[in-house]
């Protein structure tokens, strides 16, 4: 158990979450947000930190009005519909066309992967996949 906190204190200690309040400051946090996303794996420890660098990013494109009122599976399943997309569009970011349908569903939950390539594929911040109303280990699944 002290290794986990140790690691946690350490992601912590790397990059002090703060609240977001320049572009600057925004860059340097996505860039960390980045760096999490492009792993394979994440532990338990780094799903927390990205979970609460997301919210920070949440937090901070809320004040800029970047970011619709809606995320995570209601915003993908906005963009599905607004971009006239079918289920099959998205089976090379979910791998089959039953994962998409069980995610939109609500029996799956977002994987980082996904999240990452939900972002590239839509060309928007992965924080918008972030579910709004989550603890922090419940709102992804960590691989």
């Amino acid at each position: 158990m002290q290794d986990n906190a140790t690691n946690y204190t350490e992601l912590l200690i790397s990059f002090p979450p703060r609240p977001i309040k320049s572009e600057d400051d925004f860059a340097k946090t996505q860039a960390v947000v980045d760096d999490l996303l492009d792993k394979r794996e994440l532990t338990e420890e780094e799903a927390d930190y990205l979970n609460l660098l997301g919210m920070l990013i949440h937090e901070y494109e809320e004040q800029q009005e970047l970011v619709p009122d809606i995320y995570g599976v209601e915003l993908l399943k906005v963009l599905i519909d607004e971009l006239t997309l079918k289920q099959k569009d998205l089976v090379p970011i979910f791998k089959t066309e039953s994962i998409v349908s069980d995610v939109l569903n609500g029996k799956r939950k977002l994987t980082v992967e996904h999240i990452q390539k939900l972002a590239d594929f839509f060309k928007v911040s992965p924080a918008v996949f972030f579910p709004i109303n989550s603890s922090n280990r419940d709102f992804l699944e960590v691989a």
